[in-house]
Parts: C-alpha cells; structure tokens; sequence
C-alpha cells in the first residue's frame, strides 16, 4: 500500500470510534482545558496502576483529549486506572514569532509559550491527589506516563523536569515518582524533528518561531534532558509518515550517548495511529508495554 494511501486509512480508523465518557473529571487549575478525565479500571481492582496519558495533535488546538478517550477506555479495560490529560495548546493567531501574518501552510499555531508546558507540569504535579478523590483504586505509586507524538514529547518531557537547566520554572529537585514512561511516535529529538520538517514546522512554531529556538531547545527538548534515570520505553511504526522513525531512533541515539538504555519497540507494518486504535494489534502491544513498567 502506498505510504500516503496507508495513513489516511489509519488515521480514519482511529477517529471512526465514537468519544467515550470519562467516569469523573478533575480540574488542576482555572482554564477550561486545565482538566483531567478519569478512567476506573473496568474490572473495578484495587490498587490499579496508573496510566497518565496525553494526546498529540501537534500542539494544535483542533485536537483535544477526545479523540484519546477509546484508548483510554481500551487501557481501563486491561485493568488500568487511566488519566486522560487536557492541557492548552495552540491558538487561530499567527504563527509566534515570525510576523508572518498567518499560520504555516494555513494551519494553526502548534502549542503556546510557555502555557503548554505550564499545564503538562501543574497536571503532572495535581494527578497523585486528584486521582484518590477520582479514581480511589487507583495506586499512583504506580504511575506510568504515556502520550501520543507531541503528546509522546510531553511525556518524556514531564519525566525530565528534574534534569531542566537551572532556573527552570518547571524544573523539580527530584525525579517524579514513576514507574516510568511509554511514548509512543514521539516528536522526541527536535533536532531531527526541525530537519525533517515534522506536522508542518510544528516544533518551530511550538518553541515561539526561530529567533527562540536556541534559547528554548535545551528548556523542551527531550533529546537535551537526558539521561534522567527514569525506565523509557518507544513504540514506534516503521511505516509512520507523520512522524518518521527517524526522529526515534535519533531520541534512542542521544540516550546511548548519555549512558543511559532507552528501548525501541518497532512495528511492521504499522504508521503513526494504529498505536492508539483499539481496533489495530498495535494498540495491545503499547499496553503490554505498559504493563511491563507498571507491574
């Protein structure tokens, strides 16, 4: 199948499954998107594992938390405990920074500086509280953190903040305390994310445009914050157009050179959605994933 042809197919199959309701739904700060659905384990076990889980879309804000919640519902199902995380993303307004007058290639803005991360940080730091209100079996002492391309950098992004570069707002004294993280086609080393153009430019854009890439890339890329002595695990289509393995493997690369094991699970035969589609195989082998770190 052509390569163009193979992902629109995926990617209609992922958005096909009608939104699921969440159980409850938390709020960690004052902004409409500062919410978090909660997912019981459908088993109704106690002492859960906790998946934390944020969704992609290129930081844009067309995609929300919704087109997340059959994944999330599929993980309740294996007998997880599942945060679906909503966080601010980008705007209608230009593109940052480059006083373009519009977004590239028509799009909107991916993400904002620096209230993206803002939320990823305060929802990360609220979930170990709001989720014994929300979700009472749930043990968060066994968190795992997962998200989906950008949502895959936001993840590994939010298990670095202690290895941010001094002065950080968002950095932490400690580790957070996780099992560890799953990412699955994440935009994981900007670097190779710019080079390849990756979702339309959206790393430059989420960064406030070229004049702050220099000063911003060692504060948000995952390549930069390593190693940070949390257990990571990428999954990852070795047909994946949207976001190429390439950029990966580059991630899985920086992390040799730090000293520290990143394993790379790649799929046959499988773009960028199947790993959330829980109609795809894909989708089991990420939960078996995460049931490696959580158990």
């Amino acid at each position: 199948m052509d390569p163009a042809e193979r992902d629109a197919v995926e990617e209609a199959s992922v958005f096909s499954h009608p939104p699921v309701a969440p159980d409850a739904t938390a709020a960690y700060g004052d902004h409409p998107d500062q919410v978090i659905d909660f997912y019981a384990p459908r088993d109704a076990r106690a002492g859960a594992p906790l998946v934390a889980l944020l969704h992609g879309g290129a930081w844009r804000a067309t995609y929300d938390r919704a087109h997340m919640t059959p994944f999330a519902d599929f993980l309740a199902r294996r007998g997880f405990a599942v945060a679906n995380i909503e966080y601010r993303r980008g705007t209608l307004l230009p593109r940052q920074g480059d006083g373009s007058g519009a977004p590239a290639n028509g799009l909107p803005v991916a993400g904002r500086w620096p209230d993206t991360f803002d939320d990823v940080a305060a929802a990360v730091d609220a979930l170990p509280l709001l989720v014994r209100d929300a979700v009472p079996g749930a043990d968060p002492r066994r968190t795992v953190l997962t998200g989906h391309s950008a949502g895959g950098h936001l993840a590994l992004w939010a298990a670095a903040r202690h290895v941010l570069p001094e002065g950080s707002p968002w950095r932490t004294p400690a580790p957070a305390p996780l099992r560890g993280v799953v990412a699955l086609a994440p935009i994981a080393d900007f670097a190779t994310a710019v080079d390849l153009g990756v979702c339309s430019d959206a790393v430059a854009q989420l960064l406030g445009g070229p004049p702050q890439l220099g000063f911003r890339f060692p504060h948000a890329d995952p390549s930069a914050l390593l190693p940070t002595g949390i257990a990571t695990a990428v999954v990852q289509g070795r047909e994946d157009i949207v976001v190429p393995r390439a950029v990966a493997e580059a991630y899985v690369g920086a992390a040799a050179r730090a000293g520290e094991v990143v394993g790379l699970t790649l799929l046959d035969e499988v773009g960028h959605f199947p790993l959330i589609d829980p109609a795809a195989d894909a989708c089991a082998v990420v939960a078996d994933e995460l049931a490696q770190l959580a158990y």
